[in-house]
């Protein structure tokens, strides 16, 4: 069974995204929201928040926003030898592991693979994003507090 305020937390995260369906069954249980409009669907496993999660999204996953981009500063140096650390999950970036404490990471770091990088929350729940490749943090491509999508970039990293 699913709490009130699990699905108003849901109807917000979705409502502020490109997101356009999202169906979770649990225990039986199953909740579907949906906006207008025409879907793609892409299935997803998403263990650390429900068995099933089907999500419905625009066609360009990682394209930004018209307003993110008028907004979007130019970038000094090609992305084309960069990494991309994509977000595996629709929720919300964190720079830091609370608001008193430093980022996990910031411009110039050095990285391994194990490196927690920020903290997506989803469902009230917060998971810890490694980066899976060794280098250096070229930018960060995301707003402490944001909230992002499944596929989205946040950081660029020079491999090493």
């Amino acid at each position: 069974m699913f709490k009130l305020s699990e699905i108003k937390e849901l109807i917000k995260l979705v409502d502020g995204t490109s997101v356009h369906e999202l169906e979770i069954e649990n225990d039986g249980a199953r909740l579907m929201i949906r906006k207008p409009g025409k879907t793609e669907v892409v299935n997803v496993q998403a263990a650390s928040v429900v068995p099933t999660y089907t999500q419905a999204i625009q066609p360009q996953l990682n394209a930004p926003a018209a307003s993110e981009q008028q907004s979007a500063p130019a970038q000094a140096a090609p992305t084309e030898n960069y990494h991309q650390i994509l977000s595996p999950m629709v929720g919300t970036f964190y720079r830091a592991s609370s608001p008193d404490k430093a980022p996990f990471v910031n411009v110039g770091d050095r990285i391994n693979e194990k490196s927690i990088v920020c903290i997506l929350e989803a469902m009230k729940l917060m998971n810890e994003l490694e980066a899976e490749v060794r280098g250096e943090i070229v930018d960060i491509l995301v707003e402490n507090g944001q909230l992002i999508e499944f596929g989205q970039p946040l950081f660029l990293v020079k491999p090493e």
